[in-house]
């Protein structure tokens, strides 16, 4: 069974076993996944770095977060971001005071930033404080408890992400990443704050929609290197489609990704592509301008 992160807590802790218990038998996989912006989701602040908790690796941004009291956490008004190499406003706060969440809030938002960018149930400690079970999106994020097959790998497979279909895939990564919204939702996708929402953006492109499932999240990134930076590296992928794409103005060698997943600056310092594949004019890349595929 495949579980998403953000309902890891209601698995207890003893069905994982870590991801230094893959490193043995799957030594090279370890190494690339270690050093990988997943496995750095979650650390704890280290000085200067301000508050208790900093989320996220640091490809684009670090956001800290602080135990108030018993009842409350505060995400911290400003972030620290690797363009600036300093502090600024953290995405979709107003000020740098910061925006205090409830422990035990119907809505989970606290739980759910831990369990995202953690591996394995949360729990709590005698002070109620939130424990995350392993640090960073680790193998059993995306593979599954793991603990039966450490010990009897002949026998207990663990879940293959690679198996599923591109739906089912986009489902999985859209647990953190953003779901596709519900029939019937009203979502903006004209948004630049959707830029950072992945799997719905690429649920809407028209080549993920007439792909027959064969265009998925694993199609372009592997599961377990760090992203790759060189857009040059994903033609590839694109060819597979479109092998001879015609184009009605010359491109050079420009790579497909520049012109048809543009970059998108929802604020300073942020950048993402947009994963709704499609022809986009320079002047604006949010809006296709046609989608021939």
């Amino acid at each position: 069974m495949l579980l998403p992160a953000a309902l890891a807590w209601a698995v207890t802790a003893s069905g994982y076993a870590g991801a230094a218990a893959c490193r043995p038998c799957h030594a090279a996989t370890f190494a690339a996944q270690s050093a990988s912006a997943h496995a750095g989701a979650l650390a704890r602040s280290k000085p200067p770095q301000p508050g208790q908790w900093a989320f996220g690796a640091g490809s684009q941004a670090i956001t800290f977060v602080s135990r108030l009291d018993a009842e409350n956490y505060l995400e911290h008004g400003e972030s620290w971001y690797r363009s600036a190499r300093s502090l600024a406003l953290t995405p979709g706060h107003r000020n740098a005071a910061g925006v205090r969440y409830r422990l035990f809030d119907p809505s989970a938002a606290i739980l759910r930033c831990f369990a995202c960018h953690s591996t394995g149930p949360l729990s709590f400690d005698a002070g109620e404080e939130i424990v995350p079970n392993e640090l960073g999106v680790r193998c059993e994020a995306c593979h599954g408890p793991a603990a039966a097959h450490v010990r009897d790998p002949a026998r207990v497979r663990p879940a293959n992400p690679g198996r599923l279909s591109a739906d089912a895939l986009n489902a999985l990564c859209g647990a953190c990443h953003r779901m596709p919204a519900a029939t019937g939702d009203a979502t903006d996708l004209h948004n630049p704050w959707n830029a950072r929402h992945q799997p719905l953006l690429l649920a809407a492109s028209a080549c993920f929609r007439k792909s027959g499932g064969r265009l998925s999240c694993l199609t372009c990134h592997s599961p377990h290197a760090a992203l790759e930076t060189n857009l040059a590296a994903y033609d590839a992928a694109c060819r597979r489609c479109h092998a001879a794409p015609r184009h009605a103005r010359s491109v050079g060698r420009q790579a497909c990704a520049a012109c048809h997943m543009p970059a998108v600056h929802p604020q300073p310092n942020l950048a993402f592509a947009n994963h709704r594949i499609a022809v986009y004019a320079p002047s604006d890349p949010l809006s296709p301008i046609a989608a021939r595929r």
